[in-house]
């Protein structure tokens, strides 16, 4: 019981949970494959129906203790591995056969909340922002990377007009000392963007999205784990990603449109090879948003987005045309296909 309540009372809503569990169905039974594991509320949801088995992986190593509790609940049901969405084959091993694979992408309202990670403006701790199994840390690229290159990451990973202005404040200041905080660097960015007023917004917010998704090759993860998703599912599968910002969206938008019976056809007169161009059925192209009673009970989900499409049973083939789509994130973050 104890176990149970410890789970159920963390600061954790897992986004869209009804909408999510109409159309994965868990009550039929099945595999399903939960890729962002967190505080575990999609697994949770999920487990609740006797013939259901879930795998879980999350990066986060702090997700251990939550997982635990659920491996003690469902030891015969639940499996959780500290991984990446790149190596999601090598946990989850193809004759699976999933009934629906589901990410939610981001920062988890947990890792938020936790001062010591630095993914908080407030933050007085060191300059991390690691999600787990990283390269290297916030505080590596604010006071190592070159200039030109940290302007470039503001500006097309955090979609920030004032990238250049930002990395030459952060540069002016980095040059007297090394900045270690998230504080201090809020600080730095407020200061380079003082003279614009009445933001809706904290006005690091962009800055501290670009450095984040950059520390942790987060674009680079989402394309990867999509392709390594496609591979997983057979006929009838489900792929499901809730995304919280527009290159998330755009990423998840565009794979879905490049490989369902819905592409657009390049020419009217040249009709689609379906067999070669289809992996999904995608019920519509407009993404199902959070209703009201949601976003009143949990602010984050005002800007989720859930698009979902349903594997064919089509063979698998490797989509060179998504990965030249966004082969400028992949080079910016480091990524490799």
């Amino acid at each position: 019981m104890n176990a149970t309540m410890s789970l159920e009372k963390t600061k954790h809503y897992p986004v869209m949970l009804n909408q999510v569990l109409s159309i994965i169905s868990p009550q039929h039974g099945g595999t399903f494959i939960d890729c962002t594991f967190g505080g575990g509320g999609y697994s949770q949801a999920i487990l609740k129906f006797p013939e259901t088995k879930v795998f879980a992986i999350d990066r986060d190593k702090l997700t251990q203790k939550h997982a635990n509790i659920l491996v003690k609940r469902f030891p015969k049901r639940f499996n959780f591995f500290q991984e990446k969405f790149s190596n999601l084959s090598k946990v989850v091993q193809q004759h699976v056969n999933p009934r629906a694979v589901i990410f939610d992408l981001g920062l988890s309202s947990i890792q938020l909340s936790d001062k010591e990670r630095g993914f908080s403006f407030e933050s007085k701790n060191f300059l991390n922002m690691e999600m787990g199994i990283n390269e290297y840390s916030a505080y590596d690229v604010i006071n190592t990377l070159d200039k030109e290159h940290l302007a470039t990451i503001i500006k097309v990973l955090g979609e920030e007009k004032d990238g250049r202005l930002i990395a030459n404040k952060i540069d002016k200041y980095r040059r007297k000392k090394p900045i270690k905080t998230s504080q201090d660097l809020a600080s730095i960015i407020n200061d380079a963007k003082k003279n614009y007023n009445k933001y809706k917004k904290n006005p690091a917010t962009k800055t501290f999205q670009a450095i984040r998704i950059f520390v942790n090759k987060e674009l680079t993860e989402l394309i990867l784990g999509l392709i390594e998703a496609a591979k997983l599912l057979s006929n009838g599968g489900v792929l499901i990603v809730v995304s919280f910002h527009s290159l998330e969206d755009r990423i998840v938008k565009n794979f879905f449109n490049l490989y369902s019976n819905l592409r657009k056809n390049p020419s009217r007169y040249l009709p689609i090879k379906v067999s070669k161009s289809s992996l999904f059925k995608q019920i519509s192209k407009k993404p199902l948003v959070a209703d009201v009673k949601e976003v009143n009970e949990n602010i984050r989900s005002r800007s989720a987005k859930l698009r979902y499409a349903i594997r064919n049973n089509n063979s698998f083939f490797y989509p060179d045309e998504f990965k030249k789509k966004f082969v400028n994130y992949l080079e910016l973050e480091g990524g490799r296909i």
